[in-house]
């Protein structure tokens, strides 16, 4: 038997969501968002500095080797970035280091803030470029840098007429289908061009809309200037170390990429998922940091009873999300009668959950491994298992795909309708907008197959059997059952229904790793406190300048000692202190 594919609803779209997403076509609406950004920036939504530091201060520490640093921001107008980056400035500042923080003054022609639910006229984007935004963009967060007392760097300062003549002239002449693969000086600028295209648009690929190319043209030019801008700015030994975030996208991904091409340390980071903690890493982004880690980096750290009691408490909060601020439901459904109710799923016969990443986002963020892409993979999965009708197979799309920051605009389910028209009747969905519980499901399933979500990690962590398709986190620690290609992934599905749960020591050994990963890797700032519905959702607390020396704050030591020394980026919170 076959049946339309169809996804369990959750509650109706709230009316501000709907009309939020009916304005967003207008022009007013981004009149007005613009407007908001710029008026929010000066009010609020950047760190008082000069009030926060105080008039007092102990005198500054003189290291041995004082190290000058570049703080990478970027874009002034992500609010996020600019002031936990002001923060990191300011730390390194009060400890005896030069940090200077990078700014766009708006000579990109495309960038990591351009996304399509602001610029729903791309034809207007391709003939204007985000030239409006880069005011609002740039000023306030300048503005903020001068009264911090903190040196602005331009992007732009360093670019000559014959620089932005030639970024313009190879965007224009060179063949589309070469871009993804233009390099300048070994650094890959046109991969980077395209992953900020495929941003802009949040789609895995650009096919399929006609100003696509125009687009990526675009995103090519400011990549050629970002690089060129890097490469004088690092010269001659300008600076020991660049600091900013995520370093994928434009501009951030070719700063970073150009550093470490001129032998300049990165360090890159991104908030983690608990609450008041961040992600840092050395080299590369903490997507790749995460998975190439060392085991030898937590299989010696200490563990006990303990330790085993906290990580299972917090993995016991994820249900619901209390002890976190990145989290995409507040009242999830747990009942597993009412999942089994609202997706047909029948829990009392073997059933094999399935959890997918947003498509652009993972294209983007994880190598492929057993598969060119996760579209693939997915596409392979369903047909294998609508040949097996004895097991079942729920799926469970990513919320963010409606919920992230970039919208997905490259569906999941819109890309299964059209490649099975008639679903198999063994293969249930929970669709993004659904308030079922994602951890509730798979608490119910025989095993769970992953692409590259960080789920894997936590579920591993139960007990649960999970095989890894891509480049997820909690592949290659000894507790997963990873396919290095497609044969390998197969002969693994041959085996389902798995017969038992993982034994005691491999749990346990995810359990570890999990703690690793959660307390140690998640590194808690508490001098950042959330301020949950107002953007930015977090603010800068502390109370004066000395608040920012060493030995006031483990979580801030840590990251400061990581940007002067490459000390690795680990709180210490397997000691009864932390």
């Amino acid at each position: 038997m076959t049946r339309r594919l169809t996804a369990p609803s959750g509650p109706p779209e709230p009316a501000r969501r709907r009309v939020r997403r009916a304005l967003r076509h207008s022009g007013l609406y981004r009149r007005l968002h613009l407007a908001y950004t710029g008026w929010r920036a000066r009010h609020g939504g950047l760190p008082d500095w000069p009030a926060l530091l105080g008039s007092t201060a102990s005198p500054k520490p003189v290291p041995p080797h004082p190290k000058r640093v570049l703080v990478a921001t970027g874009a002034g107008g992500h609010l996020p970035s600019t002031t936990i980056e002001s923060l990191v400035a300011q730390a390194l500042t009060a400890r005896g280091h030069r940090a200077d923080v990078l700014l766009c003054d708006g000579v990109l022609p495309a960038c990591q803030m351009c996304e399509i639910n602001w610029y729903v006229d791309v034809a207007a984007f391709v003939r204007d470029g985000p030239r409006d935004r880069c005011g609002p963009c740039f000023r306030p967060s300048a503005a903020m840098l001068d009264a911090a007392g903190l040196a602005c760097v331009r992007l732009g300062a360093t670019l000559t007429d014959a620089d932005r003549a030639e970024a313009a002239a190879i965007a224009r002449d060179l063949p589309r289908d070469a871009i993804p693969a233009y390099r300048e000086h070994d650094v890959a600028v046109g991969e980077h061009a395209l992953a900020g295209a495929l941003r802009f648009f949040a789609r895995g690929t650009l096919a399929a809309d006609p100003l696509a190319g125009r687009v990526l043209r675009r995103y090519l030019e400011a990549a050629v200037l970002t690089h060129r801008a890097t490469r004088r700015l690092l010269a001659d030994g300008a600076y020991d170390v660049v600091v900013l975030n995520h370093g994928i996208y434009v501009p951030q991904g070719l700063i970073a990429e150009t550093a470490r091409s001129l032998g300049v340390r990165v360090v890159t980071w991104h908030p983690a998922y608990r609450r008041q903690c961040f992600l840092f890493n050395h080299d590369e982004t903490y997507h790749l940091g995460l998975m190439s880690e060392p085991a030898a980096s937590w299989e010696s750290m200490p563990w006990s009873d303990h330790h085993r009691a906290r990580i299972r408490d917090y993995l016991r909060s994820r249900w619901t999300g209390t002890d976190d601020w990145i989290r995409f439901h507040r009242a999830p459904e747990i009942d597993t009668s009412a999942i089994e109710r609202a997706t047909g799923v029948d829990f009392s016969r073997p059933v094999i959950g399935l959890l997918t990443n947003v498509v652009w986002d993972a294209q983007l963020h994880y190598p492929a491994n057993a598969f060119p892409g996760m579209l693939e993979w997915l596409r392979a999965t369903v047909d294998w298992f609508a040949r097996h009708p004895d097991l079942q197979l729920l799926i469970r799309v990513h919320p963010a795909e409606l919920t992230g920051t970039v919208p997905s605009r490259q569906p999941v389910l819109d890309e299964l309708h059209a490649a099975f028209p008639s679903w198999p009747a063994n293969v249930f969905v929970i669709g993004p907008e659904s308030a079922l519980g994602t951890y509730a499901a798979m608490a119910k399933c025989n095993a769970a197959i992953i692409y590259g979500t960080k789920t894997g990690v936590e579920l591993a962590a139960t007990g649960m059997p999970v095989i890894v398709a891509g480049e997820a986190w909690i592949r290659g620690k000894g507790v997963t059952l990873d396919a290095a290609s497609a044969d390998d992934y197969f002969a693994l599905l041959d085996r389902l229904p798995l017969p038992a749960r993982l034994d005691d020591a491999t749990t346990d050994r995810a359990l570890r790793y999990a703690y690793h990963f959660f307390f140690r890797r998640m590194i808690p700032l508490d001098c950042v406190e959330p301020q949950p519905g107002r953007w930015p959702p977090f603010r800068i607390a502390i109370d004066g300048r000395d608040a920012l020396l060493p030995g006031r704050s483990r979580g801030l030591d840590v990251v400061c000692d990581g940007i002067v020394d490459g000390t690795p980026f680990v709180h210490p919170a397997e000691t009864p202190e932390a």
